[in-house]
């Protein structure tokens, strides 16, 4: 957002010199693609085998997280987010998606951040629904059901007329026969686990925990899913239809205490990759912001996991974009050469930025910042700790390339896009609108 404003900010100045906007539209595209040309330049391949892969991951995350309100903690909470992402990373193919959806996590307040852990397998805000049934299994069977082990009620409105109490109480037991009969299908097909989508009856409770049966209800469509993905379990709809091959398989499940809640833990499966995020603060507000820097941290991991390159921050990239781009627009004819300046100062307001939010002159940082690239450093950048430019390479300040292409391509493409319609509106004309000079008519010249 930044950068596009500065952008278009410094395409309203080019404008204002009556350089029309497809000019500064094809020098911005050129721009663009000397920018891309310098971070590859830039940019340091990482090695998924070298032995500091995982600090340099960790670095990544760490970055990310510096600037936000979980930054005392960001060592803890990376090297969480980088064995989450490597756990899961490992059982998908190169070609594909790394998605980040396959690592749930569970927010719990009422304890530290430090707290935060990753845990191997999967966790399910639920607890056990009877009181009698056992709060650990081992070797689980799980019977995965998502329709409700209820009673089942008549499409349409019915009434039963009873003339004695013997017909109540046959009434009665037929229904509990019915209840019974789901309960004894799942012990035929040897589950000691249910986990219902929908709801399950007092009574089918009652039942499931004379066998000794574990069951949770009321579990989310997506964890469902979860379930079914990691465990193997079959996603049953007619418990009549469930059969030994259709349950699910993992080495414990068990009913754990988290903060004041409970929660089912489901460790062991056969797909190993399986991870959840149980994300812990104080309060319901640190909880929701460990969140959000847990989930940026996750996707910036992720992006240098499926794209093995990296940059330094700081504003290092963006100082070393903005010389390299003031050097190519000199080698450019006609007003372009307008244009390309234009798009290597909007880059330098990112630095400019920085500085501004740690509290530093801009104006001496940015002198600094060119100085000091005009000399090759190229990885040298706003040190806020210590207030002046620095290495960031040796300070580890490490994000992922391809976040800093995607930024650039998408502020150049706003840009662009917005000189576009300015450009079409300006073609066409404005209508009469009455108005006299300088009044509601007036749009101006179109150049």
């Amino acid at each position: 957002a930044i950068l596009t404003g500065d952008l278009l900010k410094q395409a309203e100045t080019l404008l204002d010199q009556k350089i029309h906007p497809t000019t500064i539209i094809s020098g911005y595209r050129k721009a663009t693609q000397r920018a891309l040309e310098v971070i590859d330049e830039v940019a340091e391949a990482v090695d998924p085998e070298a032995s500091d892969y995982k600090k340099i991951l960790m670095d990544v995350a760490k970055t990310s997280m510096s600037s936000k309100f979980v930054s005392t903690h960001k060592g803890t909470l990376a090297k969480t987010v980088v064995d989450a992402v490597l756990a899961i990373a490992k059982d998908i193919p190169k070609d594909e998606e790394l998605d980040i959806d396959n690592i749930p996590r569970q927010k719990q307040d009422g304890m530290r951040v430090e707290d935060t852990e990753l845990v191997r397998g999967l966790v399910l805000d639920k607890e056990v629904v009877h009181s009698g049934m056992p709060k650990k299994i081992e070797g689980a069977k799980i019977a995965l059901i998502e329709s409700a082990l209820e009673y089942q009620k008549t499409e349409f409105d019915a009434k039963i007329a009873i003339s004695d109490p013997s017909a109540m109480q046959s009434f009665l037991d037929e229904e509990d026969r019915m209840l019974k009969g789901l309960v004894e299908k799942i012990v035929a097909a040897g589950a000691n686990v249910v986990i219902a989508q929908k709801g399950i009856d007092d009574v089918v409770q009652h039942y499931l925990a004379k066998e000794g049966i574990m069951a949770v209800r009321r579990i989310k469509k997506s964890d469902v899913e979860r379930v079914h993905e990691t465990t193997g379990a079959t996603i049953v709809s007619n418990v009549q239809n469930l059969t030994a091959a259709d349950l699910g398989k993992a080495k414990i499940i068990e009913q754990r205490d988290v903060g004041d809640d409970k929660m089912l833990f489901i460790e062991g499966t056969p797909k190993s990759s399986v991870v959840t995020l149980l994300v812990r603060g104080g309060t319901d507000h640190i909880v929701d912001e460990v969140d959000r820097a847990l989930n940026d941290a996750l996707y910036v991991v992720r992006d240098v996991v499926m794209h093995p390159y990296i940059t330094y921050g700081g504003g290092a990239l963006a100082a070393e974009m903005s010389k390299q781009l003031r050097d190519y627009a000199s080698t450019l004819e006609g007003r372009e050469q307008y244009a390309v300046n234009a798009f290597a100062d909007a880059i330098e307001s990112l630095p400019n930025t920085l500085a501004e939010n740690a509290g530093l002159d801009p104006i001496d940082v940015i002198v600094n910042l060119r100085k000091a690239h005009t000399e090759g450093k190229v990885y040298h950048g706003i040190d806020y700790k210590n207030g002046k430019v620095g290495d960031m390479k040796a300070a580890r300040i490490v994000e992922a390339a391809v976040v800093n292409r995607q930024i650039v391509m998408s502020a150049a493409e706003a840009a662009q896009m917005i000189l576009k319609i300015d450009d079409v509106i300006s073609s066409r004309g404005a209508p009469d609108m009455g108005g006299g000079p300088g009044g509601p008519g007036d749009f101006g010249d179109d150049e």
